[in-house]
This record gives structure tokens, C-alpha cells and sequence, in this order.
């Protein structure tokens, strides 16, 4: 007997397990997006929803850009899907070449990926295969950081240290360790861009590699800025002493882009910003505008070549996916580059910063806030929890904002914020204003 074909059914909502979502909450009352242009999203009924995220700290040039369609569907019409392993097409060395061009330092190899989370793994990969073809396979540990957020493939939870997405998941990689996190509010509240105090806690990795020794420690992992932990900016002369530590005995540096990268602190990226350049670079997120899911890996020459040994018919490192520079994830990477540079929108979010930073600011002083940190078009506030009731008042301020037109991210009680950077002056002060009426309704 042939079963019999069910009939789907629009709007069930229980067919989706949604990521990151209390499902239960959201199905009793969902909030649902059903387009997106510019600065805004629709919903269903047609309420506009100002974006004050770039959707989730990624559509940096804005939504529906009409470049970046036209190039998704050309491509789409000229070739859908091309092979990476062992094939090659023109499109994915072209998207390359244009990266290599904008990349700070000595970075100039890029390896595609298809997500931050996966940007990570193969980073951590790289590390590891970059040792051991310097006869040093015994570096096999990594170094992250509390409060540090990498994704969530097991190696990126590994060196992550947000509790919550590690608790339910068991044992991790062995060999991990972790920096302290950089928040000292004690120290630093609301301070405007890097705080003054906290690059003492690079020394920690002196400690570190005098517990485990620096011969078995293959690369320390860090965001510049922590994002989804709450926007935690780095300490003054932080990011350096982190670098001249791990040059010092001979340890790789990865920072995770996926949230700085493209634009985000008003550069290409953080590396450029603190003028501090790691081994290896993660990214997604703006690398494609989000159009088209990608990520990827940017290497010094050096550790490419390293693996550049031996017989060159042999695989130098066994490592990929089937999307791996997918074409039309290309296209639309070509067309977002071509966005940022025609539009000059990194140089626009750096002169836009110092009116970003005044507006958030000033919510200075209202119920409940007890930190705002900021840089570039991005800040976090935070708020005093709610006894017994942690995630709760943030949580009221994300339905607030919702309601009354913006949308916000929130981590624990912290509520963060990340516009386009096409975002315009009076569209900054209404986020302010919408944000700040929410705050003070919620008790």
C-alpha cells in the first residue's frame, strides 16, 4: 500500500525547528519578516521594521540591492553549480583575486567556506596542518577565550566560551584552554570606542604557555571585538600584546571576522583597524551581503606554502566542502564588493561613527541601563537584570522595539545593535528614540 501524500499546510509552524529561538514562546505569538529593501523589512500585514542588525550582523549594503540580484541571477542562468574538488571556475579565482586585493597585511590565500561556523573548523584545521608540516605535529591546542563566540561546529564551541552553547553538547575537542574575557566594567563602563584599561589580559597566554608549554600550542582564537557575547571592544594595546605573545614562541593568530569583517568598524576589516594582522582570518556574514550563504579563510603566504611540499600530484590538505566557492555565492560576493568600493560604505560607516556613538549614548541614564559600549556602527547596551528573571527585560525590549518598528538582537540582557552601513542620520535617531521609549517600558 502507497502511503498517502500529506498535504502541506502554509501555516503550520511546527514543521520548522528554529535555530537560536525559544520555539514554544515564538509559535504562541511569531514575529515574521516577509521582505526586505534598503534599511527595512516588511512583515506580513506590511508593517515596516526599521533594521537595526543588517539582519543578523550581516546585510551590510543594505537589503534587495539590485546589482547583487542581477548578478545571483546571471550566474544562476549561466552555470548553477560548478565542482570545487579537482575542477575550477573562473568566477571563484576572479572573487579570490578581489579579495586578496583588500586584505591588511601579508593575508593573500583564500579558501572558501559557506558559513563563519565553518570559516572556524577549517581555520583550526589549517593550524593544525600547518605545524605539523613543520615537523611540529605536537601543537595541537588551542587557545580561545571566555565570552569568545566561533560558531557552533565542535570546534568552535570548543574554543568558544559562551556556557550556554556548550553545556547541552558533552565533551569537545581535547587540548583547549581559554583566555579571560576583557570585560571590566568596574573599570570601563560606558566608555566611547577602546576602553583604557584590560590589556594586561594578554598576559594570561604567558601563563598559559607556562601550564601546558608553548611546543604544544598551535594557534590562539579571538574575535577583536566579541560581538554576539554583548559587544565586548578590545582594551587599548590588547590585540597587540596577544600578537607579540604568540610571535614570540612561535604560535599562530586567528581572529574571527565574520562579525568585523567588511566594514563593520569602519574599515575592511578589524586587523586594519587595530593595525594588528593575525596568521589566519575567518569571515562570512558581509562577505556576500548574506545574499548567498558564504564564508571563508584568509592565510599568510607562509602557511600555504608550507603545505606546497611533496609530490604535486598528491592533495595538500585533505579538507573542503561540496559549496566551496559555490558560482553563485561568487557572483554575489563580486557584486557586494563592487557596492562597497562604488559606494565608498567602509569610509561612510567611519564618518558616520561619531554620530552613531553620541545617539547611543545618550541613552545614558535611562531605567535600567547600566553599560553602553560602542565602535564603528555597532554597540551593545546593557541592562540590569530582572531578579530571578535573567534574559527577561532585554527579551521585553526585543518585542517592544519589534512592535513599534525596529528590530534589535539580544544577547542575555544586553541589547545589541549593527545597522546597514547605508544607514541614514534621521533612521539612527529613530532607532534611538524607538529603543529608549522600550527601555524605559520595560520594568
Amino acid at each position: 500500500m502507497t502511503a498517502a501524500i500529506k498535504t502541506a499546510d502554509p501555516n503550520n509552524l511546527e514543521a520548522l525547528w528554529m535555530p537560536f529561538t525559544a520555539n514554544r514562546q515564538f509559535k504562541k505569538k511569531p514575529r515574521m519578516l516577509a521582505g526586505a529593501k534598503g534599511m527595512f523589512y516588511f512583515t506580513p500585514d506590511g508593517r515596516e521594521i526599521l533594521d537595526g542588525t543588517s539582519g543578523l550582523w550581516c546585510v551590510n549594503a543594505g537589503h534587495g540591492r539590485q546589482k547583487i540580484v542581477d548578478a545571483i541571477a546571471k550566474q544562476a542562468a549561466t552555470m548553477d553549480y560548478a565542482p570545487g574538488f579537482q575542477m575550477g571556475h573562473p568566477i571563484s579565482f576572479e572573487f579570490a583575486s578581489r579579495l586578496q586585493a583588500i586584505l591588511p597585511g601579508d593575508l593573500d590565500k583564500v579558501f572558501f567556506t559557506n558559513s563563519g561556523s565553518e570559516s572556524v573548523d577549517t581555520a583550526l584545521k589549517i593550524a593544525l596542518a600547518y605545524h605539523r608540516a613543520k615537523g611540529q605535529g605536537q601543537r595541537v591546542r588551542f587557545i580561545g577565550r571566555e565570552r569568545g563566540y566561533h560558531g557552533v561546529g565542535f570546534g568552535g564551541i570548543s574554543v568558544g566560551g559562551i556556557v550556554a552553547n556548550r553545556k547541552q553538547f558533552g565533551l569537545q575537542l581535547p587540548y583547549t584552554d581559554h583566555l579571560p574575557h576583557t570585560h571590566l566594567p568596574e573599570k570601563n563602563s560606558f566608555v566611547r570606542g577602546q576602553p583604557e584599561h584590560g590589556a594586561e589580559l594578554a598576559d594570561v597566554l604567558e601563563k598559559l604557555v607556562t601550564l601546558h608549554d608553548a611546543s604544544t600550542i598551535a594557534a590562539v582564537i579571538v574575535e577583536p571585538m566579541a560581538g554576539s557575547t554583548g559587544v565586548l571592544i578590545p582594551p587599548k594595546g590588547y590585540l597587540e600584546r596577544l600578537r607579540a605573545i604568540c610571535d614570540k614562541y612561535g604560535i599562530l593568530l586567528i581572529f574571527d571576522e565574520v562579525i568585523t569583517g567588511f566594514g563593520r568598524l569602519g574599515s575592511s576589516f578589524a586587523a586594519e583597524k587595530f593595525n594588528v594582522t593575525p596568521d589566519l582570518m575567518t569571515v562570512a556574514k558581509g562577505i556576500t551581503n548574506a545574499a548567498v550563504p558564504m564564508g571563508a579563510v584568509f592565510a599568510r603566504k607562509e602557511l600555504y606554502d608550507a603545505l606546497m611540499t611533496g609530490p604535486e600530484n598528491l592533495i595538500e590538505l585533505f579538507h573542503g566542502y561540496t559549496y566551496s566557492g559555490h558560482p553563485l555565492a561568487c557572483a554575489a560576493g563580486l557584486a557586494t564588493l563592487d557596492i562597497y568600493r562604488e559606494e565608498g560604505l567602509f569610509q561612510r560607516a567611519a564618518d558616520l561613527a561619531p554620530y552613531w556613538e553620541d545617539a547611543v549614548h545618550s541613552l545614558k541614564g535611562k531605567r535600567n541601563v547600566i553599560d553602553i559600549r560602542n565602535m564603528g556602527l555597532v554597540a551593545g547596551i546593557e541592562l540590569s537584570s530582572r531578579p530571578n528573571q535573567p534574559t527577561a527585560r532585554a527579551y521585553d525590549v526585543l518585542v517592544d522595539c519589534f512592535e513599534s518598528g525596529l528590530l534589535v538582537r539580544t544577547t542575555g540582557d544586553i541589547v545589541a545593535m549593527s545597522p546597514p552601513l547605508i544607514v541614514e542620520k534621521p533612521q539612527i535617531d529613530r532607532m534611538i528614540d524607538t529603543l529608549g521609549k522600550a527601555i524605559e517600558r520595560a520594568a
